[in-house]
Protein backbone atom coordinates (compact mmCIF):
# COMPACT_ATOMS: atom_id res chain seq x y z
CA UNK A 1 0.00 0.00 0.00
CA UNK A 2 1.33 3.01 -1.14
CA UNK A 3 2.68 5.27 2.40
CA UNK A 4 1.52 9.13 2.63
CA UNK A 5 4.57 10.46 0.87
CA UNK A 6 3.62 8.56 -1.78
CA UNK A 7 0.45 10.11 -1.46
CA UNK A 8 1.49 13.64 -1.51
CA UNK A 9 4.03 12.84 -4.59
CA UNK A 10 1.16 11.29 -6.16
CA UNK A 11 -1.41 14.74 -5.56
CA UNK A 12 2.06 16.84 -7.05
CA UNK A 13 1.95 15.08 -9.90
CA UNK A 14 -1.51 15.49 -11.25
CA UNK A 15 -0.89 19.35 -10.19
CA UNK A 16 1.75 19.12 -12.73
CA UNK A 17 0.17 16.95 -15.42
CA UNK A 18 -0.57 19.01 -18.60
CA UNK A 19 -2.77 16.05 -19.71
CA UNK A 20 -5.23 17.11 -16.23
CA UNK A 21 -7.78 19.72 -17.17
CA UNK A 22 -7.10 23.36 -14.94
CA UNK A 23 -10.63 22.54 -13.56
CA UNK A 24 -9.63 19.01 -11.70
CA UNK A 25 -6.25 21.00 -10.74
CA UNK A 26 -8.57 23.87 -8.90
CA UNK A 27 -10.51 21.26 -6.88
CA UNK A 28 -6.82 19.73 -5.77
CA UNK A 29 -5.39 23.29 -5.12
CA UNK A 30 -8.32 23.68 -2.74
CA UNK A 31 -7.15 20.83 -0.63
CA UNK A 32 -3.58 22.35 -0.10
CA UNK A 33 -4.09 22.56 3.79
CA UNK A 34 -5.94 19.39 4.28
CA UNK A 35 -3.33 16.63 4.50
CA UNK A 36 -5.78 14.26 5.43
CA UNK A 37 -7.94 14.65 2.30
CA UNK A 38 -4.85 14.16 0.15
CA UNK A 39 -3.62 10.82 1.70
CA UNK A 40 -7.31 9.41 1.12
CA UNK A 41 -7.22 10.76 -2.42
CA UNK A 42 -4.02 9.66 -3.60
CA UNK A 43 -2.63 7.10 -0.72
CA UNK A 44 -4.18 4.34 -3.57
CA UNK A 45 -5.06 4.13 -6.66
CA UNK A 46 -8.87 2.96 -7.29
CA UNK A 47 -9.47 -1.05 -6.79
CA UNK A 48 -10.64 -2.56 -10.00
CA UNK A 49 -12.56 -5.44 -8.30
CA UNK A 50 -13.58 -8.40 -10.40
CA UNK A 51 -16.36 -6.09 -10.84
CA UNK A 52 -15.06 -3.02 -11.65
CA UNK A 53 -14.24 0.43 -9.73
CA UNK A 54 -16.62 1.87 -7.27
CA UNK A 55 -16.14 4.68 -5.27
CA UNK A 56 -16.74 8.54 -4.40
CA UNK A 57 -16.54 11.18 -7.28
CA UNK A 58 -13.72 13.98 -6.90
CA UNK A 59 -9.86 14.32 -8.40
CA UNK A 60 -7.49 11.60 -7.11
CA UNK A 61 -6.42 8.08 -7.69
CA UNK A 62 -8.44 7.07 -5.27
CA UNK A 63 -11.44 8.74 -6.58
CA UNK A 64 -14.23 8.56 -9.57
CA UNK A 65 -13.31 11.01 -12.14
CA UNK A 66 -12.45 11.08 -15.83
CA UNK A 67 -8.98 10.55 -15.72
CA UNK A 68 -9.49 6.79 -13.73
CA UNK A 69 -12.09 6.27 -16.27
CA UNK A 70 -10.12 7.00 -19.13
CA UNK A 71 -7.11 4.36 -18.15
CA UNK A 72 -9.70 1.63 -16.72
CA UNK A 73 -11.08 2.05 -20.20
CA UNK A 74 -7.74 2.00 -21.91
CA UNK A 75 -6.79 -1.27 -20.11
CA UNK A 76 -10.29 -2.55 -21.26
CA UNK A 77 -10.00 -1.55 -24.86
CA UNK A 78 -6.16 -3.18 -24.71
CA UNK A 79 -7.81 -6.87 -23.40
CA UNK A 80 -10.90 -6.48 -26.13
CA UNK A 81 -9.09 -6.23 -28.58
CA UNK A 82 -6.35 -9.01 -28.07
CA UNK A 83 -9.32 -11.27 -28.19
CA UNK A 84 -11.11 -10.02 -31.22
CA UNK A 85 -10.13 -8.11 -34.20
CA UNK A 86 -12.62 -5.94 -35.01
CA UNK A 87 -14.79 -5.52 -31.38
CA UNK A 88 -17.55 -4.01 -30.68
CA UNK A 89 -18.73 -2.61 -27.21
CA UNK A 90 -22.00 -1.11 -24.95
CA UNK A 91 -22.25 1.20 -22.75
CA UNK A 92 -25.14 2.23 -20.25
CA UNK A 93 -25.39 4.68 -17.79
CA UNK A 94 -27.65 5.36 -14.54
CA UNK A 95 -29.12 8.58 -12.93
CA UNK A 96 -26.14 9.27 -11.13
CA UNK A 97 -24.41 12.82 -11.51
CA UNK A 98 -21.40 12.80 -13.46
CA UNK A 99 -22.74 9.43 -15.42
CA UNK A 100 -23.54 10.63 -18.55
CA UNK A 101 -20.12 12.05 -19.02
CA UNK A 102 -18.20 9.33 -17.86
CA UNK A 103 -19.91 7.82 -20.29
CA UNK A 104 -19.16 9.82 -23.08
CA UNK A 105 -15.39 9.76 -21.60
CA UNK A 106 -15.14 5.47 -21.36
CA UNK A 107 -16.75 5.99 -25.61
CA UNK A 108 -14.47 8.26 -26.54
CA UNK A 109 -11.52 6.27 -25.34
CA UNK A 110 -13.04 2.85 -26.71
CA UNK A 111 -13.00 4.44 -30.25
CA UNK A 112 -9.54 5.93 -30.19
CA UNK A 113 -8.23 2.14 -29.97
CA UNK A 114 -10.69 1.80 -33.11
CA UNK A 115 -13.55 -0.09 -31.14
CA UNK A 116 -17.21 0.75 -32.27
CA UNK A 117 -19.49 1.75 -28.83
CA UNK A 118 -22.86 1.85 -29.06
CA UNK A 119 -24.88 4.39 -26.53
CA UNK A 120 -28.10 4.89 -25.23
CA UNK A 121 -29.58 8.66 -25.65
CA UNK A 122 -30.38 8.61 -21.76
CA UNK A 123 -30.29 6.43 -18.57
CA UNK A 124 -31.28 2.81 -19.11
CA UNK A 125 -30.79 -0.47 -16.52
CA UNK A 126 -27.96 -2.17 -16.04
CA UNK A 127 -30.12 -5.48 -17.05
CA UNK A 128 -30.60 -3.92 -20.58
CA UNK A 129 -26.94 -3.60 -20.84
CA UNK A 130 -26.53 -7.26 -20.45
CA UNK A 131 -29.16 -7.82 -23.30
CA UNK A 132 -27.89 -5.58 -25.63
CA UNK A 133 -24.43 -6.80 -25.28
CA UNK A 134 -25.95 -10.06 -26.14
CA UNK A 135 -28.05 -9.18 -28.54
CA UNK A 136 -25.50 -6.87 -30.60
CA UNK A 137 -22.80 -9.26 -30.41
CA UNK A 138 -20.51 -7.57 -28.89
CA UNK A 139 -17.50 -7.78 -27.40
CA UNK A 140 -18.03 -6.46 -24.20
CA UNK A 141 -19.98 -4.02 -22.49
CA UNK A 142 -19.45 -1.36 -19.45
CA UNK A 143 -22.34 0.10 -17.06
CA UNK A 144 -21.69 3.60 -15.20
CA UNK A 145 -23.44 3.19 -11.83
CA UNK A 146 -22.62 3.03 -8.05
CA UNK A 147 -26.04 0.54 -7.49
CA UNK A 148 -27.40 1.21 -4.62
CA UNK A 149 -24.38 3.28 -2.90
CA UNK A 150 -24.84 7.04 -1.55
CA UNK A 151 -24.75 9.87 -3.71
CA UNK A 152 -21.46 10.94 -3.86
CA UNK A 153 -20.83 7.67 -5.16
CA UNK A 154 -20.12 6.26 -8.70
CA UNK A 155 -19.11 3.22 -10.27
CA UNK A 156 -17.87 1.54 -13.47
CA UNK A 157 -19.02 -2.37 -13.96
CA UNK A 158 -17.25 -4.23 -17.05
CA UNK A 159 -19.39 -6.75 -18.95
CA UNK A 160 -18.14 -9.63 -21.31
CA UNK A 161 -19.33 -11.09 -24.66
CA UNK A 162 -22.15 -13.20 -22.89
CA UNK A 163 -23.25 -10.11 -21.25
CA UNK A 164 -21.88 -11.23 -17.64
CA UNK A 165 -19.65 -9.22 -14.99
CA UNK A 166 -16.31 -10.47 -15.54
CA UNK A 167 -15.40 -12.87 -13.77
CA UNK A 168 -11.60 -12.98 -11.64
CA UNK A 169 -9.89 -14.80 -14.53
CA UNK A 170 -11.20 -11.74 -17.23
CA UNK A 171 -10.70 -9.19 -14.50
CA UNK A 172 -7.41 -10.23 -13.92
CA UNK A 173 -6.06 -9.59 -17.25
CA UNK A 174 -8.25 -6.55 -17.28
CA UNK A 175 -6.12 -5.20 -13.72
CA UNK A 176 -3.10 -6.15 -15.48
CA UNK A 177 -3.76 -4.10 -18.95
CA UNK A 178 -4.51 -0.96 -16.84
CA UNK A 179 -1.79 -1.67 -14.41
CA UNK A 180 0.69 -1.65 -17.69
CA UNK A 181 -0.78 2.14 -18.30
CA UNK A 182 1.79 4.47 -16.56
CA UNK A 183 0.61 7.56 -17.40
CA UNK A 184 -2.46 9.68 -19.29
CA UNK A 185 -0.13 9.78 -22.11
CA UNK A 186 -1.16 6.41 -23.08
CA UNK A 187 -4.90 6.95 -22.76
CA UNK A 188 -5.99 7.38 -26.76
CA UNK A 189 -8.61 9.38 -26.94
CA UNK A 190 -10.92 10.84 -29.66
CA UNK A 191 -13.68 13.87 -29.01
CA UNK A 192 -17.37 12.66 -29.52
CA UNK A 193 -17.97 14.98 -33.22
CA UNK A 194 -14.54 12.57 -34.37
CA UNK A 195 -15.54 9.21 -33.01
CA UNK A 196 -19.22 9.86 -34.50
CA UNK A 197 -17.70 11.45 -37.92
CA UNK A 198 -16.03 7.35 -37.63
CA UNK A 199 -19.12 5.77 -37.07
CA UNK A 200 -17.64 4.43 -34.03
CA UNK A 201 -20.35 5.98 -31.49
CA UNK A 202 -23.51 4.59 -32.65
CA UNK A 203 -26.61 5.91 -31.00
CA UNK A 204 -28.87 3.24 -30.02
CA UNK A 205 -32.84 4.21 -30.22
CA UNK A 206 -36.45 3.38 -29.94
CA UNK A 207 -36.08 -0.75 -31.42
CA UNK A 208 -33.29 -1.23 -28.51
CA UNK A 209 -36.11 -0.40 -25.73
CA UNK A 210 -38.75 -2.42 -27.53
CA UNK A 211 -36.86 -5.88 -27.93
CA UNK A 212 -35.62 -5.51 -24.45
CA UNK A 213 -39.03 -4.81 -22.81
CA UNK A 214 -40.80 -7.93 -25.32
CA UNK A 215 -37.59 -9.99 -23.59
CA UNK A 216 -38.44 -9.32 -20.29
CA UNK A 217 -42.56 -9.76 -20.83
CA UNK A 218 -41.93 -13.19 -22.79
CA UNK A 219 -40.62 -14.62 -18.84
CA UNK A 220 -44.45 -14.15 -17.75
CA UNK A 221 -45.51 -17.97 -16.49
CA UNK A 222 -49.19 -17.52 -16.71
CA UNK A 223 -49.69 -14.36 -19.50
CA UNK A 224 -53.52 -15.73 -20.25
CA UNK A 225 -54.15 -15.30 -16.57
CA UNK A 226 -52.77 -11.94 -15.73
CA UNK A 227 -54.88 -10.76 -19.91
CA UNK A 228 -57.86 -12.72 -18.34
CA UNK A 229 -58.32 -9.87 -15.65
CA UNK A 230 -56.35 -11.00 -12.76
CA UNK A 231 -53.95 -8.22 -13.79
CA UNK A 232 -56.36 -5.31 -13.84
CA UNK A 233 -57.25 -6.82 -10.55
CA UNK A 234 -54.03 -6.36 -8.61
CA UNK A 235 -52.85 -2.67 -7.10
CA UNK A 236 -49.47 -1.94 -7.68
CA UNK A 237 -47.26 0.71 -6.02
CA UNK A 238 -44.22 1.32 -7.50
CA UNK A 239 -41.04 3.35 -6.90
CA UNK A 240 -38.57 3.49 -9.07
CA UNK A 241 -36.23 5.39 -5.95
CA UNK A 242 -34.94 8.24 -8.50
CA UNK A 243 -33.50 6.09 -11.15
CA UNK A 244 -33.77 4.14 -14.35
CA UNK A 245 -36.31 1.77 -13.25
CA UNK A 246 -39.51 3.91 -13.69
CA UNK A 247 -40.20 3.47 -17.96
CA UNK A 248 -38.49 -0.18 -18.25
CA UNK A 249 -40.89 -1.68 -15.32
CA UNK A 250 -43.70 0.10 -16.04
CA UNK A 251 -43.66 -0.42 -19.65
CA UNK A 252 -43.44 -4.51 -18.97
CA UNK A 253 -46.25 -4.28 -16.16
CA UNK A 254 -48.38 -3.04 -18.92
CA UNK A 255 -47.21 -5.75 -21.43
CA UNK A 256 -48.14 -8.34 -19.12
CA UNK A 257 -51.58 -7.01 -18.53
CA UNK A 258 -51.10 -4.78 -14.93
CA UNK A 259 -53.20 -1.85 -15.53
CA UNK A 260 -52.94 -0.55 -11.83
CA UNK A 261 -49.73 0.40 -11.44
CA UNK A 262 -49.29 3.71 -9.21
CA UNK A 263 -45.73 4.98 -9.19
CA UNK A 264 -44.26 7.43 -6.16
CA UNK A 265 -44.47 10.82 -7.53
CA UNK A 266 -41.79 12.06 -4.82
CA UNK A 267 -39.90 9.16 -7.10
CA UNK A 268 -40.37 8.91 -10.11
CA UNK A 269 -37.78 11.36 -11.58
CA UNK A 270 -34.52 10.55 -12.33
CA UNK A 271 -32.33 12.24 -9.66
CA UNK A 272 -28.76 11.90 -8.62
CA UNK A 273 -29.09 13.13 -5.29
CA UNK A 274 -31.60 10.82 -4.49
CA UNK A 275 -33.75 13.05 -2.02
CA UNK A 276 -36.24 11.28 -0.85
CA UNK A 277 -34.50 8.73 0.96
CA UNK A 278 -31.49 8.27 3.23
CA UNK A 279 -29.77 5.34 0.65
CA UNK A 280 -31.42 4.22 -2.68
CA UNK A 281 -31.22 0.58 -1.51
CA UNK A 282 -34.27 -1.53 -1.44
CA UNK A 283 -32.96 -3.66 0.94
CA UNK A 284 -33.52 -0.59 3.04
CA UNK A 285 -36.75 -0.68 4.70
CA UNK A 286 -36.73 3.46 5.23
CA UNK A 287 -37.09 3.70 1.39
CA UNK A 288 -40.13 2.36 1.01
CA UNK A 289 -41.98 4.95 3.63
CA UNK A 290 -42.97 7.42 0.58
CA UNK A 291 -44.55 4.04 -0.84
CA UNK A 292 -46.09 2.77 2.07
CA UNK A 293 -47.90 5.99 2.54
CA UNK A 294 -49.35 5.79 -0.66
CA UNK A 295 -50.03 2.48 -0.52
CA UNK A 296 -52.33 3.06 2.23
CA UNK A 297 -54.39 5.18 0.67
CA UNK A 298 -55.19 3.40 -2.33
CA UNK A 299 -55.37 0.06 -0.52
CA UNK A 300 -52.74 -1.66 -2.61
CA UNK A 301 -51.83 -5.13 -2.89
CA UNK A 302 -47.91 -5.22 -3.61
CA UNK A 303 -45.39 -2.38 -3.46
CA UNK A 304 -41.85 -2.69 -5.41
CA UNK A 305 -39.18 -0.97 -5.65
CA UNK A 306 -36.05 -0.83 -7.75
CA UNK A 307 -32.53 0.71 -6.94
CA UNK A 308 -30.48 3.50 -9.47
CA UNK A 309 -29.98 0.78 -11.73
CA UNK A 310 -32.58 -1.37 -11.74
CA UNK A 311 -31.11 -4.53 -11.05
CA UNK A 312 -32.15 -5.21 -7.40
CA UNK A 313 -36.14 -5.41 -6.80
CA UNK A 314 -37.14 -5.07 -2.79
CA UNK A 315 -41.60 -6.06 -2.39
CA UNK A 316 -43.50 -4.87 0.40
CA UNK A 317 -46.76 -6.78 1.20
CA UNK A 318 -49.63 -7.17 3.74
CA UNK A 319 -48.98 -9.44 6.72
CA UNK A 320 -51.85 -11.06 8.32
CA UNK A 321 -52.45 -7.79 10.59
CA UNK A 322 -53.00 -6.12 7.50
CA UNK A 323 -49.48 -4.24 8.03
CA UNK A 324 -46.95 -3.75 5.19
CA UNK A 325 -43.95 -5.46 5.69
CA UNK A 326 -41.12 -5.54 3.71
CA UNK A 327 -40.04 -8.91 2.79
CA UNK A 328 -36.21 -9.66 2.84
CA UNK A 329 -34.55 -10.88 -0.22
CA UNK A 330 -34.69 -14.61 0.88
CA UNK A 331 -38.23 -14.55 1.23
CA UNK A 332 -38.91 -12.87 -2.56
CA UNK A 333 -36.38 -15.42 -3.72
CA UNK A 334 -38.51 -18.20 -2.24
CA UNK A 335 -41.61 -16.91 -3.22
CA UNK A 336 -40.58 -16.62 -6.63
CA UNK A 337 -38.94 -20.03 -6.40
CA UNK A 338 -42.11 -21.96 -5.15
CA UNK A 339 -44.27 -19.51 -8.01
CA UNK A 340 -42.09 -20.23 -11.20
CA UNK A 341 -41.86 -23.92 -10.19
CA UNK A 342 -45.33 -25.03 -9.21
CA UNK A 343 -46.84 -23.52 -12.14
CA UNK A 344 -44.25 -24.88 -14.65
CA UNK A 345 -44.88 -28.13 -13.36
CA UNK A 346 -48.78 -27.42 -13.10
CA UNK A 347 -48.65 -27.33 -16.77
CA UNK A 348 -46.32 -29.79 -16.98
CA UNK A 349 -43.47 -27.43 -18.04
CA UNK A 350 -40.81 -28.24 -15.48
CA UNK A 351 -37.94 -29.67 -17.19
CA UNK A 352 -36.22 -32.84 -15.93
CA UNK A 353 -32.72 -31.72 -15.75
CA UNK A 354 -34.29 -27.82 -14.44
CA UNK A 355 -31.85 -25.91 -12.35
CA UNK A 356 -31.80 -23.08 -9.21
CA UNK A 357 -29.05 -21.05 -8.83
CA UNK A 358 -28.03 -19.46 -4.97
CA UNK A 359 -25.02 -17.65 -3.57
CA UNK A 360 -23.44 -19.43 -0.81
CA UNK A 361 -24.81 -16.54 1.53
CA UNK A 362 -28.69 -17.35 0.54
CA UNK A 363 -30.93 -18.89 2.82
CA UNK A 364 -31.38 -22.64 2.01
CA UNK A 365 -35.34 -22.24 1.97
CA UNK A 366 -35.17 -21.66 -1.73
CA UNK A 367 -33.12 -24.36 -2.22
CA UNK A 368 -35.44 -27.44 -0.40
CA UNK A 369 -38.11 -25.31 -2.10
CA UNK A 370 -36.23 -26.09 -6.00
CA UNK A 371 -35.32 -29.97 -4.58
CA UNK A 372 -38.67 -30.92 -3.71
CA UNK A 373 -39.69 -30.23 -7.19
CA UNK A 374 -36.94 -32.39 -8.02
CA UNK A 375 -35.03 -29.35 -9.82
CA UNK A 376 -30.79 -29.37 -8.67
CA UNK A 377 -29.39 -26.97 -6.97
CA UNK A 378 -26.09 -24.98 -7.26
CA UNK A 379 -24.43 -22.50 -4.93
CA UNK A 380 -21.99 -19.67 -6.15
CA UNK A 381 -19.62 -17.09 -4.67
CA UNK A 382 -21.41 -13.93 -3.66
CA UNK A 383 -22.06 -11.81 -7.36
CA UNK A 384 -24.39 -12.16 -9.50
CA UNK A 385 -21.40 -12.86 -12.54
CA UNK A 386 -21.02 -15.98 -10.78
CA UNK A 387 -24.24 -17.06 -11.62
CA UNK A 388 -24.45 -15.68 -14.96
CA UNK A 389 -20.97 -17.57 -15.46
CA UNK A 390 -23.31 -20.75 -14.27
CA UNK A 391 -26.07 -19.84 -16.84
CA UNK A 392 -23.27 -19.53 -19.60
CA UNK A 393 -21.96 -22.54 -18.49
CA UNK A 394 -25.17 -25.04 -18.89
CA UNK A 395 -25.91 -23.54 -21.96
CA UNK A 396 -22.22 -24.65 -23.54
CA UNK A 397 -22.46 -28.04 -22.24
CA UNK A 398 -26.71 -28.31 -22.26
CA UNK A 399 -26.14 -30.06 -18.59
CA UNK A 400 -29.50 -28.46 -17.13
CA UNK A 401 -31.72 -25.95 -17.97
CA UNK A 402 -32.16 -22.78 -15.82
CA UNK A 403 -34.87 -21.55 -14.57
CA UNK A 404 -33.89 -19.28 -11.90
CA UNK A 405 -30.97 -17.45 -10.01
CA UNK A 406 -30.90 -15.24 -7.23
CA UNK A 407 -28.96 -13.64 -4.16
CA UNK A 408 -29.90 -12.38 -0.66
CA UNK A 409 -29.36 -9.01 -1.71
CA UNK A 410 -32.45 -8.61 -3.89
CA UNK A 411 -31.38 -9.41 -7.07
CA UNK A 412 -33.01 -12.29 -9.28
CA UNK A 413 -33.18 -13.44 -12.83
CA UNK A 414 -35.39 -15.84 -15.24
CA UNK A 415 -34.91 -16.18 -18.39
CA UNK A 416 -31.47 -16.27 -20.22
CA UNK A 417 -32.01 -13.17 -22.16
CA UNK A 418 -29.58 -11.47 -20.14
CA UNK A 419 -26.52 -12.37 -17.51
CA UNK A 420 -26.92 -10.19 -14.53
CA UNK A 421 -29.67 -9.91 -12.08
CA UNK A 422 -32.96 -7.82 -13.17
CA UNK A 423 -35.16 -5.88 -11.27
CA UNK A 424 -37.90 -5.34 -13.85
CA UNK A 425 -38.06 -9.19 -14.90
CA UNK A 426 -38.60 -9.55 -10.68
CA UNK A 427 -40.83 -6.50 -10.98
CA UNK A 428 -42.87 -9.12 -13.52
CA UNK A 429 -42.76 -12.34 -11.63
CA UNK A 430 -43.59 -11.16 -7.79
CA UNK A 431 -46.58 -9.24 -9.23
CA UNK A 432 -47.16 -12.07 -11.29
CA UNK A 433 -47.47 -14.44 -8.40
CA UNK A 434 -49.55 -11.53 -6.15
CA UNK A 435 -52.28 -11.45 -9.22
CA UNK A 436 -52.39 -15.11 -9.11
CA UNK A 437 -52.59 -15.83 -5.50
CA UNK A 438 -55.20 -12.89 -4.96
CA UNK A 439 -57.35 -15.06 -7.50
CA UNK A 440 -57.22 -17.67 -4.95
CA UNK A 441 -58.16 -15.36 -1.90
CA UNK A 442 -54.31 -15.36 -0.70
CA UNK A 443 -51.52 -12.91 -0.02
CA UNK A 444 -47.98 -13.16 -0.90
CA UNK A 445 -47.37 -13.09 2.84
CA UNK A 446 -50.28 -15.89 3.25
CA UNK A 447 -48.22 -18.34 1.07
CA UNK A 448 -45.13 -17.28 2.82
CA UNK A 449 -46.66 -18.60 6.03
CA UNK A 450 -47.47 -22.16 4.17
CA UNK A 451 -44.39 -22.07 2.84
CA UNK A 452 -42.73 -22.11 6.52
CA UNK A 453 -45.22 -24.74 7.54
CA UNK A 454 -44.11 -27.37 4.80
CA UNK A 455 -40.39 -26.42 4.86
CA UNK A 456 -39.73 -24.74 8.42
CA UNK A 457 -39.35 -21.01 9.49
CA UNK A 458 -36.26 -19.94 7.72
CA UNK A 459 -35.28 -16.62 9.17
CA UNK A 460 -31.85 -14.85 8.07
CA UNK A 461 -30.02 -11.32 8.89
CA UNK A 462 -27.73 -9.22 7.41
CA UNK A 463 -25.38 -7.11 9.41
CA UNK A 464 -22.78 -4.99 8.45
CA UNK A 465 -20.22 -2.14 10.09
CA UNK A 466 -18.79 0.51 7.50
CA UNK A 467 -14.79 1.40 8.21
CA UNK A 468 -13.94 4.00 6.01
CA UNK A 469 -10.07 5.16 4.66
CA UNK A 470 -7.38 3.26 4.77
CA UNK A 471 -7.57 2.27 8.59
CA UNK A 472 -10.99 1.04 7.75
CA UNK A 473 -9.38 -1.50 5.34
CA UNK A 474 -7.00 -2.82 8.24
CA UNK A 475 -9.37 -2.96 9.96
CA UNK A 476 -11.56 -5.06 8.00
CA UNK A 477 -8.50 -7.38 7.25
CA UNK A 478 -8.02 -7.71 11.32
CA UNK A 479 -11.29 -8.57 11.67
CA UNK A 480 -11.14 -11.43 9.10
CA UNK A 481 -7.39 -12.22 10.15
CA UNK A 482 -9.26 -12.86 14.21
CA UNK A 483 -12.10 -14.78 13.15
CA UNK A 484 -9.59 -17.08 10.81
CA UNK A 485 -7.08 -17.60 13.40
CA UNK A 486 -9.04 -18.15 16.17
CA UNK A 487 -12.26 -20.11 15.15
CA UNK A 488 -14.85 -20.11 18.31
CA UNK A 489 -15.50 -23.60 19.02
CA UNK A 490 -19.16 -22.76 20.47
CA UNK A 491 -21.34 -19.52 19.43
CA UNK A 492 -24.51 -18.61 21.66
CA UNK A 493 -23.75 -21.94 23.09
CA UNK A 494 -24.52 -23.79 19.73
CA UNK A 495 -21.76 -25.74 18.97
CA UNK A 496 -19.64 -25.22 15.48
CA UNK A 497 -19.09 -28.24 13.43
CA UNK A 498 -17.30 -27.17 10.81
CA UNK A 499 -15.71 -23.57 9.53
CA UNK A 500 -15.63 -23.36 5.79
CA UNK A 501 -12.64 -20.80 4.31
CA UNK A 502 -13.39 -20.06 0.76
CA UNK A 503 -9.87 -18.49 0.71
CA UNK A 504 -8.72 -22.28 0.48
CA UNK A 505 -11.20 -22.34 -3.00
CA UNK A 506 -13.75 -24.88 -1.72
CA UNK A 507 -16.11 -27.05 -3.91
CA UNK A 508 -14.46 -25.88 -7.17
CA UNK A 509 -15.14 -22.00 -6.68
CA UNK A 510 -12.45 -19.62 -6.87
CA UNK A 511 -10.62 -18.06 -4.03
CA UNK A 512 -12.54 -15.42 -1.95
CA UNK A 513 -11.89 -14.18 1.48
CA UNK A 514 -15.06 -15.67 3.01
CA UNK A 515 -15.49 -17.44 6.28
CA UNK A 516 -18.64 -19.61 6.89
CA UNK A 517 -19.10 -21.19 10.07
CA UNK A 518 -22.02 -23.99 10.40
CA UNK A 519 -23.49 -24.85 13.58
CA UNK A 520 -24.93 -27.72 15.04
CA UNK A 521 -28.61 -26.50 15.03
CA UNK A 522 -28.80 -25.69 11.61
CA UNK A 523 -27.81 -22.56 11.75
CA UNK A 524 -24.88 -20.77 10.17
CA UNK A 525 -23.35 -17.36 9.60
CA UNK A 526 -20.80 -15.77 7.00
CA UNK A 527 -18.15 -12.97 7.27
CA UNK A 528 -17.59 -11.35 3.87
CA UNK A 529 -15.96 -7.66 3.51
CA UNK A 530 -17.94 -6.13 0.75
CA UNK A 531 -16.73 -5.77 -2.64
CA UNK A 532 -17.92 -2.60 -3.72
CA UNK A 533 -18.41 -0.42 -0.74
CA UNK A 534 -15.88 0.27 2.62
CA UNK A 535 -18.08 -2.72 4.94
CA UNK A 536 -17.44 -5.85 6.58
CA UNK A 537 -20.94 -7.94 6.07
CA UNK A 538 -21.94 -10.52 8.30
CA UNK A 539 -24.72 -13.21 7.34
CA UNK A 540 -27.18 -14.79 9.41
CA UNK A 541 -29.74 -18.13 9.36
CA UNK A 542 -31.15 -20.07 11.19
CA UNK A 543 -34.26 -22.85 10.11
CA UNK A 544 -37.09 -23.48 13.54
CA UNK A 545 -40.35 -24.71 14.12
CA UNK A 546 -42.22 -22.10 14.27
CA UNK A 547 -41.92 -17.87 14.23
CA UNK A 548 -41.04 -17.18 17.49
CA UNK A 549 -38.40 -20.16 18.36
CA UNK A 550 -36.69 -18.83 14.66
CA UNK A 551 -36.59 -15.04 15.98
CA UNK A 552 -35.28 -15.90 19.45
CA UNK A 553 -32.58 -17.83 17.55
CA UNK A 554 -31.30 -15.43 15.29
CA UNK A 555 -31.56 -12.92 17.79
CA UNK A 556 -28.85 -14.63 20.15
CA UNK A 557 -27.14 -15.58 17.22
CA UNK A 558 -26.52 -11.57 15.71
CA UNK A 559 -25.97 -10.36 19.36
CA UNK A 560 -22.87 -13.74 19.73
CA UNK A 561 -21.23 -12.51 17.05
CA UNK A 562 -21.58 -9.12 16.88
CA UNK A 563 -20.00 -8.95 20.36
CA UNK A 564 -17.27 -10.31 18.98
CA UNK A 565 -17.16 -7.91 15.30
CA UNK A 566 -17.61 -4.62 17.50
CA UNK A 567 -14.40 -5.49 19.93
CA UNK A 568 -11.86 -5.58 17.00
CA UNK A 569 -13.57 -2.75 14.62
Amino acid sequence: MPTESNAAERYQAWLNDPNVDERTKEELRGIADQPKEIEDRFYRELEFGTGGLRGVMGAGTNRMNRYVIGKATQGFANYLLRGASAPTAVIAHDSRHNSDSFTLEAACVLAANGIKTYLFRSLRPTPQLSFAVRDLKAAGGIVITASHNPPEYNGYKVYNAEGGQLTPDDAEQVIAEIQGIASFDQVKRLTREEAEARGLIVWLGEEADEKFANAVAAQSVQPEMLRGGAGERLKVVYTPLHGTGNLPVRRVLEKAGFTQVHVVPEQEQPNGLFPTVKSPNPEEHEAFTLAIKLADQIGADLIIGTDPDADRMGAVVKNDQGQYVVLSGNQSGALMVHYLLSNLKAQGRLPADGAVIKTIVTSEMGADIAASFGCAVFNTLTGFKYIGEKMTEFEKTGSQTFLFGYEESYGYLTGTYARDKDAIVASLLISEAAAFFKTQGKTLYDVLLELYKQYGTYLEKLESRTLKGKDGVAKIAGIMNDWRANPPAEVAGVKVTKVLDYEQGLDGLPKENVLKYLLADGSWFTLRPSGTEPKIKVYFAVRKDGLPAAEQAIAELVSAVMARVDSLS
